[in-house]
């Protein structure tokens, strides 16, 4: 990082790749240590981790592990940040312009998606990408998302956000669903249940003959073992008999 403009931790942090999906938390609100309510026994190195984001860009003295810890209490911040009003008017910025991408439902019309957390544990699942529309959830299409926490959003983002804000909720789609037909016929959702009834029985009777075969082949394997096995002992007996 180069410390040549004095940027601050949180915009460095924010600008890095992969980081678009952050907003920019506002010092004030992490200075006011309500804010920061239960986080020190969720994050090693607290105190040093809040120096570093309220800090000028720090240098290459600080520790990787403080560095890390950092990272993941901006974030647990974030999460708390973006539920507030001046958070929620950063998120409805980057959500008009596009920054969470778009819904890949060809029904959904390219709905603009919200960020979220299927968890507010962290550790277990990524940041995914909720559609409004659709009301439902994606992975984001770039890797670079893919390694990011989405307890750093919440699972309750984006319904705060449109809840506040009933304007950007959008309408639902004309077409529900896709309705698949063959020949123009509209398909029978009756003829899914046989077909997945078919498929099983297919699958057990193959895993049968597979495992039948895997038998069969392991008894073969066994007699010619014997038989080669009683053709050396007869051979041996054989060269006694001579001798």
């Amino acid at each position: 990082m180069s410390s040549s403009d004095e940027a601050s931790w949180i915009t460095w942090f924010c600008s890095l790749k992969g980081n678009d999906f952050f907003c920019e938390v506002d010092e004030e609100y992490i200075e006011d240590e309500f804010n920061l309510t239960g986080l020190a026994s969720q994050v090693p190195h607290f105190r040093e981790s809040i120096d570093v984001i309220l800090g000028v860009e720090p240098g290459a003295d600080v520790r990787d592990d403080i560095l890390e810890s950092a990272e993941t209490l901006y974030g647990l911040i974030h999460a708390r940040f973006i539920l507030t009003n001046v958070g929620l008017v950063q998120m409805i910025e980057k959500h008009t312009n596009g920054d969470f991408g778009n819904c890949s439902r060809v029904f959904c019309d390219n709905q603009l998606m919200l960020p979220i957390g299927l968890s507010d544990v962290p550790g277990e699942h990524t940041v995914k990408l909720y559609c409004p529309r659709c009301k439902d959830v994606y992975t984001p299409r770039s890797h670079r998302y893919h390694r990011i926490d989405g307890v750093y959003w919440g699972t309750g983002f984006p319904h705060m956000l449109l809840m506040v804000h009933p304007e950007l909720r959008p309408c639902p789609p004309a077409v529900q669903t896709y309705e698949p037909r063959l020949y123009g016929f509209r398909i029978h959702p009756l003829a899914n249940q046989i077909q997945i009834q078919q498929g099983q029985k297919l699958r057990q009777a193959a895993a049968a003959a597979k495992q039948s075969n895997a038998a069969a082949a392991a008894s073969t394997r066994s007699q010619q073992v014997a038989l080669t096995a009683t053709m050396g002992a007869g051979g041996k007996d054989s060269k006694h008999q001579r001798k």
